[in-house]
This record gives structure tokens, C-alpha cells and sequence, in this order.
């Protein structure tokens, strides 16, 4: 519990989020949100909100326990976990697994598995119902992501992210072949008019969204057309979803993206029966984060992680191949 009183003029009329994160700068300015919007800070014994604007005398009660992050418990749920210390894991997330509790996926996250194998030697910085998660990859992408074990690791990390420094580089095998074979995809990303559960790049709204992209193979048919392409795709923002969206609006969505891809017919018929009948058992969208590089919270020094395609990936793109 934090006590603070606005007992300077220079704090009249400052937003509320924004004088306890200059206050405590020991809990992001997510966390403060989230325990403002969930009634946990209060000023003058009532509940306000984030843009309150503060008046002299005002007294504010920070209270950190979140109810919704108390009532989360650990599943013994399998965990690829690539590296350990005391203050964080990298873990390979298999395709199909949730990062988080929300709304249909209550247990049975990542987080759940988290809990059962750290106990309270999670971070509880931001929302208390994902703690440890500093970032998160789609349900349906396999790969590496990084968890925070205390909120010093965690702060750290974010910071990071914030500053576009951590190095993630992903694999997506797509339709058709890009023109150029590389090069550099922006655009803002918000969430779809349309359709709540995708999103949509823009000129004028949303979040900037930088994905840099280089070809590493062509895939043709037995007529010399291109039919498919691996791409590698190295993130300088993550939003959410941003290579599914990016390469899709530029023609080239990945390969079993049930969301945002819709399967060129023409290019899947000439495909013999055995890669259609892989394509069709893909878990999801054939995008793998390989490698992540970051700088170790306490270390002070830049580590580095790779992880293999998941079989069926191998598998296909093998295929593909022969």
C-alpha cells in the first residue's frame, strides 16, 4: 500500500496516472492503469479515473494486490524452457498455446504453466492477470519469448521493447514471392473496423508498425511459376499481429493463416496431394519466432537464443523442397 498526498502547486490539474508513475517509478505506467481502472488507487477514498486531474490536498491510496492476478493458478502444463536464471526464463512456445488467461481461455495458458513452475517468483508488473509476461507472440505462432521472474527484470526488459533494442527475427513461410525480395513494410496497425478480433494497417490511425523482411528461398512448381517463398521477418515494433498483417497486405500471407490468409486456389491445386494434406494439418499459421536477443537485466550483457522449426514446419517446407 502507497500513500501520496499532492502537497505542491507544480501537481494542480496533472492526470492521476501520470503523478503516481512520477511518484513510484518502480511500477510502469500499465500497471498504474490497470490498478486505477480496477479501482485499486483511489483519491480521497473514492475511486477515480486515470485522466482525473488532481487538486491540492488530494490524497491517493495505492493499494498493489490484484484480485484477478490472486485467483490465477498453476497448471503442470509441459514447458520448453531454453534458458533460466533468478531473474528470468526464455521459453519456446509451441503453436496452439495461449500466452495468457482472457476472454475463452481461462486455464490451460502459458501463464497457468508459468505459475505451477515459478510459484510467486513472477514479476507483477502491469496487469495482474499476466504476470511474468513482458511480451507476447499470437496463440497460433510458435517460438521464443522471454519472462520476467521480478519486477526489476521485468522494468528492465519493457524498457527494451519500449526502445525497439531487443533483436526478434521470425520465419513465415508464404504464398507467392515478394517483390522486392526485401525490404522494409510500415504502416499504423489498430484494431479492425470491421472485424474486433483482426487488425488493419492505416495511414492516419493506430500505432507505427516496422517490419523489415529479406527472402531466404523461392519455392516453384514443376512449370518454374513461384508458388511460395521463406521469409525471414526482423521486428522493430511488435504489435499485435504485425507480420500476419503486414505480409498479407502485401500480397503474401502466410501459409495456413486462417485469419488473415485466404489460400491462393489455383497456386494449392497444383500442389501434390501429400504438401495440401500438410498444409491442412498446420496447427496455425506457419510464422516461428527463431531468434530473440536481448540485454540480461543484471548480466549488463547481450544474450542471444535460436530455436529450431517445429517439425511440421520442417516437414512442409521439405516437401516443398522435393
Amino acid at each position: 500500500m502507497h500513500h501520496l498526498e499532492v502537497n505542491v502547486n507544480k501537481y494542480i490539474g496533472y492526470r492521476l496516472d501520470k503523478f503516481v508513475s512520477e511518484n513510484l517509478p518502480n511500477i510502469s505506467r500499465s500497471k498504474i492503469k490497470s490498478l486505477i481502472n480496477s479501482g485499486h488507487v483511489t483519491v480521497n477514498k473514492i475511486k477515480k479515473d486515470p485522466d482525473y486531474k488532481l487538486g491540492l490536498n488530494d490524497k491517493i491510496s495505492i493499494d498493489q494486490k490484484n484480485e484477478e492476478g490472486s485467483k490465477l493458478l498453476g497448471e503442470n502444463i509441459a514447458l520448453n524452457i531454453i534458458y533460466e536464471d533468478e531473474d528470468l526464463l526464455v521459453i519456446d512456445k509451441p503453436a496452439g498455446l495461449v500466452v495468457h488467461p482472457g476472454a475463452g481461455n481461462k486455464n490451460g495458458t502459458l501463464v497457468n504453466a508459468l505459475i505451477y513452475h515459478c510459484g510467486i517468483s513472477l514479476s507483477t508488473v502491469g496487469d495482474g492477470g499476466r504476470p511474468g509476461i513482458v511480451h507476447r507472440i499470437d496463440k497460433d505462432t510458435s517460438g521464443l519469448l522471454v519472462v520476467a521472474k521480478n519486477d526489476s527484470a521485468h522494468l528492465h526488459l519493457a524498457k527494451q521493447f519500449e526502445e525497439h533494442t531487443i533483436s526478434r527475427k521470425y520465419l513465415a513461410l508464404c504464398w507467392g514471392k515478394l517483390k522486392p525480395a526485401s525490404g522494409k513494410l510500415v504502416s499504423l496497425i489498430s484494431r479492425s473496423n470491421k472485424n474486433r478480433i483482426k487488425m488493419m494497417s492505416s495511414k492516419i490511425k493506430g500505432k507505427e508498425a516496422i517490419t523489415n523482411y529479406k527472402t531466404i528461398e523461392i519455392y516453384s512448381d514443376e512449370k518454374g511459376d513461384p508458388f511460395a517463398s521463406l521469409v525471414e521477418c526482423k521486428l522493430e515494433t511488435g504489435r499485435t499481429h504485425q507480420i500476419r498483417v503486414h505480409l498479407t497486405e502485401k500480397g503474401n500471407s502466410i501459409i495456413g493463416d486462417k485469419v488473415y490468409g485466404k489460400t491462393p486456389m489455383l497456386k494449392y491445386r497444383n500442389l501434390s496431394p501429400s504438401i495440401q494434406e500438410l498444409i491442412k494439418a498446420l496447427p496455425g499459421q506457419a510464422l516461428h519466432a527463431y531468434f530473440l536477443g536481448f540485454n540480461h537485466p543484471t548480466k549488463d550483457k547481450i544474450i542471444e537464443f535460436q530455436s529450431l522449426k517445429p517439425e511440421y514446419l520442417s516437414k512442409l517446407i521439405k516437401s516443398i523442397k522435393n
